[in-house]
């Protein structure tokens, strides 16, 4: 096995958070570690890591396996740039490849060949070098920081963009690019879904799915979950239990388990109720009195089952309205929005309508302005075009991803209070108390409240604004998976407007009617949730190859444009679908080029090591030239590559 957890237990102070953690993780094996927030799953990784002791236990692993842990949006600090933070991953191949070039330049060298002793020295480290570089992926090296930054969303920045000047987010992401260069045998991931567009956690899941090693990770996305582990250790009230399956599974297996174990009580209790019984009332009766003590020996002797506990306490809230609003609530047409005067427009010919009642989603890459979007729906952002035109009777709800409407120096109390003085206290914390803040939790400064903490009592006060609409800026971040159901569960109910932006695809299915896709030039419009819209780009695919071979086939044809009002539109798009056959046509050579003079390289090099070229100098310089050539045109294969793919 990779690693062996075994008996770990951690307490701070007189709390204790985990006892008795007892599981193994397998090569190759994928595992999700699951719990409600503050269970200790951030914990039991740090101690796996090494950042953190454990008051009793052990863990178990060889000498040779390496570790990888990424902690919860944990962004790469540096001051170098992108290209050589992730350079730095494989030092060991670039010192080798260095030695490498040096060792080349030897070889070539004649004065050397008067020495044939030193001379089968360096033959021979060469060849053992080459072989160990080849072992170890050195060919591959380039490709593969190009393949995972491009993943990660950093295709369009500079390789010499300095890293300290990019936002948390990217820090973040940059982070996970980097471990997975790492390639350690053990990856731990803690929340590593955290900042990441639809787009990149697609990427992501295929990856983590063809992963060498093995995986460790903690997430409250349970899209994600589905999609890439196959076993489920849960730790609930400070112990831990393992599933096989992935997390759909695991909540079946959960109920299941629990009602099992509930009937087992139950006939249980039944079976010592009649036991009892049948003691009461013949312990005084001398013709049954041995029976009754026989019955109580065995009552004595029975190994008694717990009555097993049900789900813990969960939050527990609704979304009422005060009033209704108009039917039509919300007309957005042809928003544009531009920071300054000289930048370019973030988006444009955004337009889309809301009525009562309306569940919309609102999806897009990072970056193409969504939150924005919603500032300037709210009046925090000004336009740079367009209109926006509220219905009658229109409440709004504004629920803000980054929690800025909290004031750090308040009590949990007191924010709630501020925002509300006309409610009595006692009602303050009954609403507190639904959101699991009781007793001297509600005196908590907010600055010292986690994200999911600061994530409950800002649904809190949502909760108590009563309004008809809302507008939610990825609702579920830092919620843990139950808390997640809760609030899906309160929106379901909800009887009011809905417009949000979330990357929990689980939670785009369970709740958008109807999807509007942002893009840079406006927007795209799907009627149903997530996997619905995944079902409508398929088809339109399937349909425009369709279309694609309809025209292949009219090729050549004289086509009358009088007949064709929308001819310009058609050519155009035959032109488009011509320039990508093209452009996948080209990227497909290229990585056939790619591959082709790595191989070449490699055979080069072998042909170095070769002791029929040992005294042939000229011979050697002939194929020094050969690789430096070839490795030329291999960059410029690597930067033709990179730029199709931006």
């Amino acid at each position: 096995m990779l690693i062996q957890v075994s008996d770990i237990s951690k307490s701070y102070g007189t709390s204790s958070v985990l006892t008795s953690i007892t599981f193994q993780v397998q090569p190759k094996e994928r595992v999700g570690l699951v719990g409600v927030n503050g269970a200790g799953k951030s914990t039991l990784l740090r101690i796996i890591a090494g950042e953190v002791s454990e008051d009793s236990g052990t863990i178990y692993k060889t000498k040779e396996t390496t570790i990888g842990y990424l902690a919860q949006s944990s962004g790469l600090q540096s001051d170098q740039t992108i290209e050589a933070e992730m350079r730095a991953v494989f030092k060991h191949l670039i010192e080798a490849e260095q030695e490498l070039r040096i060792l080349e330049q030897q070889i070539a060298d004649p004065s050397l060949h008067h020495n044939s002793k030193q001379y089968e020295s360096t033959l021979e480290r060469y060849s053992q070098l080459s072989e160990w570089f080849r072992e170890n992926g050195g060919f591959e090296m380039e490709t593969r920081i190009r393949s995972v930054l491009h993943g990660m969303g950093f295709h369009q920045f500079p390789p010499d963009t300095i890293i300290s000047t990019l936002s948390g987010g990217q820090k973040t992401r940059l982070a996970l690019a980097r471990i997975l260069l790492q390639a350690p045998d053990l990856l731990m991931l803690d929340e590593p879904t955290n900042y990441l567009d639809i787009e990149t956690l697609t990427w992501l899941e295929n990856y983590l799915r063809g992963y060498s090693g093995g995986i460790l990770v903690v997430s409250h996305d349970r899209y994600f979950l589905d999609a890439v582990v196959q076993t489920i250790v849960e730790i609930e009230r400070h112990t831990a239990k393992r599933y096989t399956g992935n997390y759909s599974r695991y909540i079946d297996l959960k109920a299941a388990d629990y009602e099992a174990q509930l009937k087992q009580y139950m006939k249980q209790q039944d079976e010592i109720s009649r036991l009892e019984d049948f003691v009461q009332r013949n312990i005084v009766r001398a013709s049954t009195t041995k029976r009754a003590q026989s019955r109580r020996k065995a009552l004595d002797k029975m190994e008694r089952i717990d009555k097993p506990l049900g789900d813990l306490k969960k939050a527990h809230f609704s979304f009422e309205v005060e009033r209704s609003s108009g039917k039509d609530v919300l007309n957005a047409d042809h928003l544009s929005i531009r920071f300054t005067d000289n930048d370019p427009p973030l988006f444009q010919n955004v337009s889309f309508r809301l009525e009562r009642n309306d569940n919309v989603a609102l999806i897009g890459p990072n970056g193409i302005g969504k939150s924005t979007l919603l500032k300037a729906l709210v009046g925090q952002q000004s336009l740079a075009g367009g209109t926006i035109r509220w219905g009658t009777n229109i409440s709004i709800g504004y629920y803000d991803q980054e929690h800025t409407g909290l004031n750090p120096a308040n009590t949990v109390l007191e924010e709630l209070w501020s925002a509300y003085p006309s409610i009595e206290e006692a009602r303050i914390r009954t609403v507190l108390g639904n959101f699991l803040f009781s007793g001297d939790d509600v005196l908590k400064r907010i600055s010292s409240l986690s994200g999911g903490e600061r994530a409950r009592v800002s649904l809190s006060k949502l909760m108590l604004a009563r309004a008809n609409m809302l507008i939610l800026d990825e609702p579920t971040n830092h919620l843990d998976l139950y808390s997640k159901e809760v609030l899906e569960s309160a929106l379901m109910d909800y009887d009011g407007t809905l417009l949000f932006i979330s990357h929990d695809r689980y939670f785009l299915n369970k709740m958008a009617e109807r999807i509007v896709e942002l893009t840079p030039q406006g927007t795209n419009h799907f009627l149903g949730n997530y996997d619905e819209m995944i079902e409508k780009k398929r088809e339109n695919e399937e349909i425009r190859l369709e279309m694609q071979l309809t025209a292949q086939g009219k090729q050549g044809r004289a086509v009358d444009t009088k007949e064709k009002p929308d001819s310009s539109s058609y050519e155009a798009d035959k032109q488009a679908k011509r320039d990508e056959r093209a452009r996948q046509r080209k990227l497909e050579q290229l990585e056939g080029d790619i591959a082709r003079m790595e191989s070449e390289i490699a055979a080069y090099e072998e042909q170095l090591a070769d002791p029929s070229v040992f005294n042939d100098y000229v011979r050697i310089g002939e194929i020094q030239a050969a690789i430096d050539a070839c490795r030329a045109r291999l960059q410029s294969a690597y930067d033709a590559w990179e730029e199709l793919l931006a």
